[in-house]
């Protein structure tokens, strides 16, 4: 009888954490697919916004080089 008063709280108690730690190993996984989803659209969003800015240096850097080669050497133009 005594094994019964002992082990019954124990199996409500160990059930009762197993549920919750599932509840909550469920959550973390449905939260970090979403966030997987969204990093990746941010990504490919950085990247071209990089790409761009890239894209307007070297357009920048051509026209320097432009300007460069056309002064005359040894003075301003």
């Amino acid at each position: 009888m005594e094994s019964f008063i002992i082990w019954i709280p124990l199996i409500i108690f160990g059930s009762l954490l197993a549920g919750l730690f599932i509840i909550c190993w469920t959550i973390v996984k449905l939260v970090g697919w979403r966030d997987n989803r969204n990093t990746g659209d941010e990504e490919a969003r950085l990247m071209q916004e990089i790409h761009h800015g890239l894209t307007k240096m070297e357009q920048r850097v051509e026209a320097l080089e432009t300007l460069l080669l056309e002064r005359k050497p040894g003075g301003r133009p």
